[in-house]
């Protein structure tokens, strides 16, 4: 059965985000099971230019894409205005990701901050069903299809990519690894000696 987007509406009015399930996947990402973060925003787009709707957002992302490893929801504040050209979301999310740690090799679980903005685009204008011209500016990932559905997911797949450290840390303290016997140093020092041979004696020592 298909997962539906979680939006907890923060406005008293019963329209503040008109979330709902669109039939089908669009979502330009890679293979596998992703989540559907899909909105339905037909009323949004009815409405005049600076109307906003806000929620908090409640997300199961694992499968967003096969090389990440989601440990927690995605969670936190969601916005959506109403511009000239379309719809622009901004959101301050959070969740969790496995990781390994550079130094000792360890799996640890590191919490993840993602801030969006991005406007997104209706394919076809909502009073005349007329088909909207396509900009420049425009990715696959922030057109709102033909009814009326923006997803999310891509976006946020993206973002998380960009929000990973180029080189993970356990702990900034982590010891890493014995280059010799390949101990965690962090669970003790080993037995191995930390004397660096100068390479120019190697030869008189085999000569002995």
């Amino acid at each position: 059965m298909a997962q539906r987007l979680r939006v907890t509406v923060t406005e008293n009015r019963p329209q503040a985000l008109d979330a709902g399930l669109a039939a089908g996947d669009s979502s330009s990402m890679a293979q596998g099971k992703h989540p559907n973060m899909k909105i339905n925003v037909a009323q949004l787009l009815k409405e005049p230019t600076g109307a906003v709707r806000r929620g908090n957002l409640s997300e199961d992302i694992l499968g967003i894409d096969d090389d990440l490893e989601i440990k927690s929801l995605l969670t936190g504040a969601l916005k959506m205005i109403r511009t000239a050209d379309g719809i622009l979301v901004t959101a301050s999310l959070r969740t969790a990701l496995g990781l390994q740690c550079r130094r000792c090799l360890k799996p640890f679980s590191a919490p993840v901050e993602l801030d969006i903005e991005e406007e997104f685009y209706p394919r076809v204008d909502i009073l005349t069903g007329a088909k909207a011209p396509v900009t420049q500016t425009e990715e696959e990932a922030t057109i709102i299809d033909e009814q009326h559905v923006l997803d999310l997911a891509e976006v946020v797949r993206q973002a998380i990519f960009v929000t990973l450290p180029m080189h993970p840390l356990c702990t900034e303290e982590c010891a890493g690894l014995c280059s010799q016997c390949g101990q965690h140093l962090k669970d003790g020092r080993c037995e191995c000696t930390t004397e660096v041979a100068d390479p120019r004696f190697e030869i008189l020592k085999q000569l002995q």
